[in-house]
C-alpha cells in the first residue's frame, strides 16, 4: 500500500459522516456513495474521487436554492433534498463500473477514465440543469414539442437550465483534464454529458410522464448514453 492509499479510509469515513450528520445522503446512501468512491479511486485514484465530490457538491448546492419555490411546484426532492441509495446507484453506478473496469482491464485504461468522467458530466448536468432551471429559468419548453410547457413537469427544459448543466458539466470535464491532461477530450465530455441531459429530459417527456419507468431508471439511462457517446467517439478514432 502506497502512503497517500492511507488517507482513502479517512476520506471515505469522513465522506459518510458528514453527509449523514447534515442529512444530506441517508445512511445506506453515504454506504453506496463510500463503494462507489472506492471504485473510482481503484480506477482513476483520488482525481476519480474529486471528479464525484464536485458533483455532489454542485448538486448539494443547487438543491438547496429556492426550496420553497420547489416544493410549491412539486418539483423539490423528497426529504429536503436527502438522496437514498436508489438516486446514488443511479447518478454514479455506472462511473462506478467504469472504475472496476480500469482495474480488469487496464490497456483500456484511458477509455474507461474518460468514460467515467463523462457520466460524471452528465449526472452533473441534469441535476444542475434541472434544479437551477426550475427556480431561475425564464421559459420553459416541451423538449419533444418545442412548444410552451409547465415548468416543474417531467421532459420540461429552459434555455437557463441548459446552460446550466452546461457550465457544470464543463466543471467536471476540467476536472478531469487538469488531472489527466488537456486535449480534445475535454469537449468531448462536455459533448456526451450534454446529450445524456437531453436523453433524460426526452425520455421524462416521453415515458417518466406517463408513469412508465421511474426518475432514478430515467437517471440511470442519462449516465448510460453520456457513456455510449464517449464509447462511439473513441472506435470512431476521435479521442486524444
Amino acid at each position: 500500500m502506497q502512503t497517500g492509499d492511507y488517507l482513502l479510509p479517512i476520506i471515505l469515513i469522513a465522506g459518510i459522516f458528514l453527509s449523514t450528520k447534515a442529512k444530506k445522503l441517508t445512511l445506506p446512501a453515504a454506504l453506496t456513495a463510500a463503494l462507489l468512491a472506492l471504485f473510482l479511486y481503484i480506477g482513476a485514484g483520488y482525481y476519480g474521487i474529486l471528479m464525484a465530490a464536485a458533483f455532489f457538491t454542485m448538486a448539494v448546492l443547487a438543491t438547496s436554492q429556492k426550496m420553497a419555490v420547489k416544493e410549491a411546484l412539486g418539483a423539490a426532492e423528497k426529504n429536503k433534498g436527502q438522496r437514498n441509495a436508489g438516486q446514488v446507484l443511479a447518478n454514479s453506478g455506472v462511473a462506478g463500473l467504469m472504475g472496476l473496469l480500469c482495474c480488469f482491464y487496464p490497456h483500456k485504461i484511458d477509455l474507461f477514465r474518460l468514460m467515467m468522467a463523462a457520466v460524471l458530466a452528465s449526472a452533473t448536468a441534469d441535476t444542475i440543469s434541472s434544479e437551477l432551471g426550475t427556480v431561475y429559468g425564464k421559459r420553459f419548453y416541451n423538449i419533444i414539442s418545442l412548444k410552451p410547457d409547465q415548468k416543474g413537469l417531467d421532459g420540461v427544459i429552459s434555455p437557463e437550465g441548459t446552460l446550466f448543466g452546461l457550465a457544470a458539466s464543463s466543471i467536471i470535464a476540467a476536472v478531469y483534464s487538469f488531472s489527466f491532461g488537456w486535449n480534445i477530450n475535454f469537449a468531448w465530455i462536455i459533448l456526451a454529458a450534454t446529450i445524456g441531459n437531453l436523453a433524460d429530459s426526452a425520455l421524462g417527456a416521453i415515458v417518466e410522464r406517463k408513469g412508465f419507468i421511474s426518475n432514478n431508471l430515467v437517471n440511470f439511462l442519462n449516465t448510460v448514453v453520456a457513456a455510449l457517446i464517449v464509447l462511439a467517439i473513441y472506435f470512431a478514432g476521435f479521442t486524444a
